[in-house]
């Protein structure tokens, strides 16, 4: 496969892989992926928005430049801001591949970091040279402001502009939780929305944020994803219900989706509120709650792609492999589409109903935050 260059969510010439329960592949074009949904199915995006969570500065103990990498926080609690984990690098930006970055000064916890407008300090290392938890001084105000105005959104080296908030936030985004974008969301428009109505299949949403896709270390790599907290609202879980009861499918809009759902199905009936997720899922796992999956063409190795394996065996991914870089379909966050069907899923039927229980609990608000029009 080749890497997307450009910051285009929705190109006009969009492809979409399908492979269906059976294992069969078919191509598309990606605008047509409401056809390839049956109605009476429920497709669940990620409504989070992508923070600028590249912060560059200055390691102060040092004076040597740095880049911090927001990575995760332990809950989406608007005022729950001060304590992140990270990644740091050295000197250098996004037009350096991310395995060729240099290494950032030794750090020790202690240390002080100048990040534009933003003190902070490195509270410990997270048995990782280039992991840390950082501790940011000041009030959730202030902190929210200096990201705000001094962050960047997290990129590679395959993207050779620099990306603007916009390009990275879909068209449902709300909260500004997530430090990469939920990118399979990149397929929605009001023109989707509007095909998935008139084919009588629901839609919902969920928060989710999602994390960093690479690290530029093997060993950091093969601890992706990172714990990553999601909210699931009532109205979500309602829908989910009711497209049990009637038959239809639950159709994950991305791997994070995925996550947040069957992590909130490990503990029993799905219950609104917020969680963590903790798991990583793969070839072992056996999926709950999703039947589908819409999803980036994600490279072989790749945590993104490890998932993929819950759905269908290695085998059938290797020929969607195969058929991916030979059609020549693109990879990364701006790249072409997967619908994979899960084939270890049962046939849905009216009868089978749902054991789905819905406990609201209340979401804080993130006031004063604005998302583009």
């Amino acid at each position: 496969m080749k890497a997307a260059a450009l910051p285009t969510q929705r190109p006009r010439d969009a492809r979409l892989l399908v492979i269906d329960r059976h294992g069969e592949l078919h191509h598309a074009e990606r605008s047509h992926l409401a056809h390839w949904l049956r109605p009476g199915d429920l497709l669940v995006a990620n409504d989070a928005a992508t923070l600028p969570a590249s912060l560059h500065g200055t390691h102060l103990r040092t004076g040597e430049p740095i880049e911090v990498r927001l990575a995760g926080r332990a809950s989406l609690r608007v005022d729950a801001v001060h304590a992140f984990t990270a990644i740091v690098f050295g000197a250098g930006d996004f037009h350096t591949r991310t395995e060729d970055r240099p290494a950032p000064p030794p750090l020790c916890a202690g240390d002080r970091l100048q990040l534009g407008p933003l003190q902070a300090t490195v509270a410990r290392l997270l048995d990782h040279p280039r992991l840390i938890e950082l501790r940011f001084d000041g009030d959730a105000d202030a902190i929210w402001a200096g990201i705000a105005r001094h962050g960047r959104p997290i990129q590679y080296a395959h993207v050779p502009q620099p990306l603007a908030l916009w390009d990275v936030w879909t068209r449902v985004a709300a909260l500004p939780v997530a430090f990469e974008p939920p990118s399979a969301g990149f397929v929605l428009d009001w023109q989707m929305l509007h095909a998935l109505r008139e084919r009588a299949i629901g839609f919902a949403t969920l928060t989710h944020a999602a994390g960093l896709s690479s690290t530029g270390d093997a060993a950091l790599d093969a601890r992706l994803p990172f714990d990553e907290p999601y909210h699931l609202p009532a109205s979500t879980l309602r829908a989910i219900a009711d497209t049990r009861r009637s038959g239809g499918r639950i159709v994950a809009l991305g791997t994070t989706v995925t996550r947040a759902l069957e992590h909130a199905a490990q503990a029993g009936p799905l219950r609104a509120g917020e969680g963590l997720a903790t798991q990583r899922l793969g070839p072992s796992s056996r999926l709950q709650v999703v039947d589908a999956i819409v999803s980036g063409t994600h490279e072989p190795g790749s945590s993104h792609h490890a998932l993929l394996q819950a759905f269908v065996d290695a085998s059938v991914l290797r020929r969607a492999d195969a058929a991916l870089a030979a059609r020549g379909y693109r990879t990364h966050e701006f790249g072409d589409s997967v619908l994979i069907e899960n084939a270890r899923s049962p046939q849905r039927s009216p009868r089978q109903g749902s054991r789905t229980i819905v406990r609201s609990i209340d979401q804080p608000g993130f006031a004063g935050l604005l998302r583009p029009a």
